[in-house]
Formats: C-alpha cells, sequence, structure tokens
C-alpha cells in the first residue's frame, strides 16, 4: 500500500495494549518489539516481495535480505526465520519454487540465523518473503524517529533500485546494470547494523518502499524536526539517472512524492531526475542513520572496518519540519 493509504487504513484500527510492548505500530518503526526479560527483547518484522529478477535464486536472495535489514536496522540479530511463499502452480515452472527458497535460505545462513519452515499459498502472483525473529538487549534497541537536532545522516548504499528493476522488466538494463543492483539487493545490512552499534547511535531505519525520502520523513515528524540534505553526496546505481530521464519509474514513486509533497523544499534548482531518485522505492535498500555529531567519524571508521561498501554523509538533521535539498557536497574531514 501507499504510506498515504497505510496511514488512513491504520488510523482507523484500535490496537490491543499490552505493557510489554516497546515497540508497536504508533511510529511506523521496522519492527515490533516485546520485552522478554531485562536482559532480552524479541523483535520481529514480516516482509515478501513480488519478483525484481529473472533469476529465482536471486529473487529470493534479494526478498530474504530486504526482510531480515528490518532487524538490523533496530540493531538487532536475527535469530529464527519462517517462509512465506505464494505462487501459481499451474503457471510457474516446476524448478522455480526450490530456487526461491533456496536463495532465500542463502541468506538467512548468512545471517547466522535458522529456517524453521514456512507456510506456502497457491495465488495467482509470486510473492516470497520472511517473517524473522531477533533479540537484542533493551538497552541497545535503535529507534527511528530519536533523532536529535544537529545528527548527520549516514546512508549505505546507493539509490536507484526501484528504476533499475523498472529497467529490467522491460529488458532495457545492461548486464553490468543488472549485476550492480542484485549485488545491492543481496547485500545484508548486517555489518552496517553491527557499525552502528559498536558506535553507538541516535536513530535508524532502512530504506525501502517508501523511498529515501519518505523513511526520512518517518525519522524526523515524531518530533517536527527537518533535515538538509547534501544531493552531492548520494551514490547511484550505474544508469540510474539515464533510466529515471526516460521516465522509468515504478508507480509508487508517485505516491511517495505525494506522501511528502508539503515537507520537501529546494534551497535551488536540483537537478529533476536526481530528485525522482529520493522518492524512488527501494527493495532492499541501505541503513540511514542518524549520529550526533561527535560520532560521525567513529561511524564511518566503522562502516569501512567492516566492510560495508557505499558509505556516505548525506544530509543533518536541523530546522523545523522542512527537509530542504540542496546540491551541495559535504566532507567530514571539513
Amino acid at each position: 500500500m501507499s504510506p498515504v493509504g497505510l496511514s488512513q487504513a491504520l488510523s482507523k484500527v484500535k490496537f490491543p495494549v499490552n505493557e510489554r510492548v516497546l515497540v508497536g505500530v504508533e511510529t511506523s518503526e521496522d519492527a515490533g518489539v516485546y520485552l522478554l526479560n531485562e536482559e532480552t527483547a524479541l523483535v520481529q518484522t514480516v516482509d515478501f516481495i513480488t519478483p525484481v529478477v529473472d533469476d529465482p535464486f536471486v529473487y529470493g536472495q534479494v526478498a530474504a535480505a530486504n526482510a531480515l535489514s528490518d532487524v538490523y536496522a533496530m540493531g538487532a540479530k536475527p535469530v529464527t526465520a519462517l517462509n512465506l511463499l505464494m505462487f501459481d502452480t499451474c503457471r510457474v515452472p516446476a524448478d522455480y519454487l526450490p530456487r526461491i527458497l533456496e536463495g532465500g535460505a542463502s541468506k538467512v545462513a548468512e545471517a547466522g540465523a535458522a529456517l524453521l519452515g514456512g507456510h506456502t499459498v497457491d495465488d495467482l502472483e509470486t510473492k516470497f518473503g520472511l517473517s524473522v525473529l531477533g533479540v537484542v538487549h533493551p538497552s541497545k534497541l535503535v529507534r527511528n524517529f530519536t533523532v536529535e537536532e544537529g545528527d548527520y545522516l549516514v546512508y549505505t548504499k546507493p539509490l536507484g533500485i526501484g528504476v533499475l528493476t523498472t529497467a529490467i522488466k522491460a529488458d532495457l538494463a545492461k548486464e553490468e546494470e543488472v549485476e550492480a543492483v542484485c549485488k545491492v539487493m543481496t547485500t545484508l545490512n548486517r555489518a552496517a547494523s553491527e557499525a552502528m552499534v559498536e558506535v553507538g547511535v541516535n536513530a535508524c531505519t532502512d530504506v525501502t518502499g517508501f523511498g529515501f525520502l519518505g523513511h526520512l520523513y518517518e525519522m524526523l515528524r515524531e518530533k517536527g524536526l527537518g533535515a538538509e540534505l547534501f544531493l552531492g553526496n548520494f551514490q547511484l546505481l550505474p544508469g540510474a539517472l539515464e533510466y529515471a530521464s526516460m521516465g522509468l519509474l515504478p508507480a509508487a514513486t508517485y505516491d511517495n512524492e505525494e506522501f511528502v509533497s508539503g515537507v520537501v523544499e529546494e534551497a535551488e534548482a536540483v537537478d529533476s531526475d536526481l530528485k525522482s531518485l529520493l522518492f524512488d522505492p527501494q527493495t532492499s535498500g541501505g541503513l540511514l542513520i542518524s549520529v550526533p555529531p561527535e560520532r560521525l567519524a567513529a561511524l564511518l571508521s566503522a562502516l569501512r572496518r567492516k566492510g560495508v561498501e557505499w558509505v556516505q554523509v548525506v544530509g543533518r538533521v536541523g530546522g523545523e519540519g522542512k527537509i530542504v535539498l540542496t546540491s551541495k557536497k559535504f566532507s567530514p574531514e571539513k
């Protein structure tokens, strides 16, 4: 669902209250959190997607990495997972389904979690994902809305995933572009999560279907804060700008733009195609981390030491309620 439609639907639902629920649906967090005891909180999420690439094994990897990311965004470690698989038994080749499951299992194993089974449904459209259970010490839990004035915003993957997968569906993407986007989507956010927990940060979310600006807005709105974005610092997938200029934008791009239309401003004219990538829905995107200035250098160092390939300082929290786009570049060394 679009972020606007989802917000409207949830506003009509009365959810049961439980004193052990540390995180529910109220602040659009990446996962729910239940306090088990003084030392352990359970982090639970579920996510599934339709195919974004042709290779069923890679599709399974992407879907699994996408679901596991919610747990990583909370600073937690995945412990168990269950498969969710929907497919049309009359039209999907028999050898396609095991390959999806094998791809998903490979990422669960890479995460160090146990795969306990799952559920299958005969459906007209293929969908695959995971329900994931993780654990975290309650004091180490990372929320999405606990940003502070002056925090720097660090992002850990390039933009353009939705545009590239749209180009793949249109049979326009070059082989090297397909390889690049598959590498990004199948990369777990495990290392980035471990780095931020090690350093200690103020807030984090993972950037997925609501696009970069949609998820950033969810981080800022609880406290009524704004941010300045450094568009010159964003890393982009190869071909992303070209395909955006051709209009190869996922339909959800426009829903995401509507979601934040009242809070986004341009300090000066910015490239329209680059701006559209900020609304682009990201499948298995990176972690967007809000870190205080005195810990920025330590975070960047930890991310690089742990092998995070795409590290970029993309903005700073400040102001009241507006996300201001600038073409400037920022260097933490200056």
